[in-house]
């Protein structure tokens, strides 16, 4: 986030002017018993999620014997209300869990639906025939997906769950009725959507009170999400997917809550009830690859992470990375995920609508044949084309590409969780854009995703199949990628990050720095980040550009640049970071190092039920 900046924001209503500072001020506890920290260790159980709040909840139930996955709801759901811009019941998700009592890694598919009444030009203007622009389709009706997080929680908790939803929704519905302190993190995610959320009554009445950013220090409640919680507990997940819950979120889909005085053009979205009652969290079994003896898990379609960060990790293993030569390291590493990425673009999608040849993607055969167009000292030109899978380790001619990229959020919420028996969880959940489609559903206390605008607006394949256009019913394609990775069977680690498409970058420069390099799982997340994504240039962080390898690499013609604008207004400045990770690592008799961000997007907040010996 921004520090020490003075900034003025004029609303798109032109009624109203805010000022404020977004300082550099320490973060003030926001829990009980809890003192904001991005790595801890333990025994007993961990968590580690973005707000002090969140992962005091999840603690909260280890501590009175709920399973991960019940730990997991209390995290969750306390984050729909403190980390509200980037999370919550109006989104959806991948939940990655592995089972102490099986020794099995299973994924649940929570991500959101295009509704039935949609179809593939959905993202067309029709009084242009072309496509809207991305700010467009984000903030409307248009972009909001069918949402499966309320879902993901019950069927992880059918499966793995001890309590109710009922139990494990009660830390948030206290901390949504007591509130919580505002810290400069909250207040720049405010005022990066202040136009946004003006445009809209209810949002603007919660996030924006009296018409100005929420002070640090001050006390935000949310009366209305802590009664939707309620109604929740008391009725189960059918409140939303049939129930009056449901219909409101209709209502506001299909009426948008316009303030007095809104300049937005109101794109509404066909969303109805049925398409609520047809939503289903889908078990899905999850990618693996054997990368240097370790297994890692991850997320298979219609998330693009679990294959795309695999192959980068198949093609990796055709290389001798070590902590000697770090330069020639991050070279692989830049040019196993350009490959990786032209491949996800052209065969990745809804596996349920499309084909998708995971088998042949997660080849060691298949990475031999993208892995021989890796040149030590030299940079590979993007686009770069998309290999055949077809054809296994055959087949090492550069092609050129007739590629262009698709759509992405940036802000999205991960965190992990483990318990004293054994079990992992590795969670992603996510409304897409910060703030997602601006839109807060009236007297309901939460915002709507604008997960649909992650599909192709256009074909971008050139003349070959889009994969990722949008269809009634289909799930957009998805960077998330909540891994679990094991050794000789057991948890080793586990590890997520948001951050749009650069989440799989995110996820395997951590798994390479820890693997690889042989840094510590804290040193692996705070390390600097560069993300190429099949593009001629690659996206870095500042601290990234100051690394003595980097020069090396410019010299072998990699390109870098930083990103510190918002993708709905180039006017608003944002942090130039990438992603947001946080990680468990499982040591020998017990031990977890808990480890998140020491800086980035105000920090993590890691904590373990018990962080003496154990007894």
């Amino acid at each position: 986030m921004m520090r020490g900046r003075h900034i003025t924001v004029v609303l798109a209503t032109g009624a109203l002017v805010l000022t404020g500072t977004a300082a550099a001020a320490a973060h003030p506890p926001r829990g009980h018993g809890l003192t904001k920290q991005p790595v801890a260790s333990g025994y007993g159980g961990a968590v580690v999620s973005d707000t002090v709040e969140s992962t005091q909840a999840g603690l909260d139930v280890l501590r009175h014997g709920g399973t991960a996955a019940d730990a997991a709801v209390a995290v969750a759901s306390t984050l729909g209300v403190t980390d509200p811009f980037v999370a919550g019941i109006g989104g959806g998700g991948y939940f990655t869990y592995y089972d102490a009592r099986t020794h099995r890694v299973s994924t649940i598919d929570g991500r959101e639906t295009t509704p039935a009444g949609d179809s593939s030009t959905m993202f067309i203007d029709p009084s242009t025939g072309q496509p809207y622009s991305f700010p467009t389709a984000v903030t409307s009706g248009r972009s909001v997906g069918v949402p499966g997080t309320l879902a993901t929680w019950q069927r992880a908790l059918q499966r793995f769950g001890r309590f109710s939803l009922a139990r494990d929704l009660r830390p948030a519905i206290r901390v949504a009725k007591k509130g919580f302190t505002v810290d400069s993190t909250f207040r720049e995610q405010a005022r990066e959507n202040a136009s946004r959320f003006a445009q809209f009554t209810p949002t603007a009445k919660l996030f924006l009170p009296g018409g100005r950013l929420p002070a640090v220090g001050s006390t935000l409640k949310n009366p209305d999400l802590a009664s939707t919680y309620r109604q929740i507990a008391r009725q189960g997940t059918s409140a939303l997917y049939g129930g009056s819950l449901g219909r409101d979120v209709v209502h506001t889909v299909q009426h948008l809550p316009l303030a007095p005085g809104a300049t937005l053009k109101p794109i509404t979205g066909p969303m109805t009830l049925a398409d609520l009652r047809d939503y289903r969290a889908l078990d899905r079994a999850p990618t693996h690859v054997d990368y240097r003896g370790y297994d890692v898990y991850g997320m298979g379609p219609s998330s693009s992470g679990g294959i795309t960060v695999g192959e980068s990790l198949n093609i990796l293993q055709n290389f001798h990375l070590s902590p000697a030569d770090k330069t020639a390291a991050l070279q692989d590493y830049l040019e196993a995920s350009r490959l990786a990425f032209a491949d996800r673009n052209r065969y990745i999608g809804d596996k349920d609508y499309v084909f998708v040849p995971q088998k042949a993607l997660l080849s060691k055969g298949f990475a031999r044949q993208r892995a021989c167009l890796i040149n030590p000292t030299k940079a590979g030109v993007s686009p770069v084309a998309p290999g055949d899978p077809t054809q296994g380790g055959n087949g090492c001619t550069p092609q050129t590409a007739d590629t262009t990229p698709g759509n992405d959020g940036i802000s999205t919420n991960h965190f992990v969780v483990s318990d004293k028996r054994g079990n992992v969880v590795s969670y992603t959940n996510t409304i897409e854009e910060l703030g997602g489609s601006g839109i807060v559903v009236p007297g309901r206390g939460f915002l709507l995703n604008n997960e649909l605008t992650d599909f192709n607006f256009a074909p971008t394949q050139g003349s070959a199949f889009d994969p990722n256009l949008p269809a009634p019913g289909k799930r957009p394609r998805s960077s998330m990628s909540p891994t679990i990775v094991l050794k000789d069977g057991r948890p080793f680690l586990a590890v997520g990050s948001p951050g749009g498409a650069s989440i799989i970058t995110t996820v395997l420069q951590i798994l390479v720095n820890r693997i690889d390099l042989h840094m510590s799982l804290e040193n692996a997340i705070a390390a600097p980040r560069a993300s190429q994504r099949n593009s001629a240039t690659t996206q870095a962080e500042p601290a990234f550009l100051r690394e003595p390898s980097t020069k090396t690499l410019e010299s072998y013609g990699q390109k870098f640049a930083i990103s510190n604008t918002s993708p709905l207004d180039p006017t608003i400045t944002i942090a130039p970071t990438i992603g947001v990770a946080d990680g468990l690592e499982f040591r020998s008799h017990g031990r977890v190092i808990a480890a998140g961000e020491p800086t980035r997007r105000g920090g993590s907040s890691a904590g373990v039920v018990d962080p003496g010996r154990r007894r």
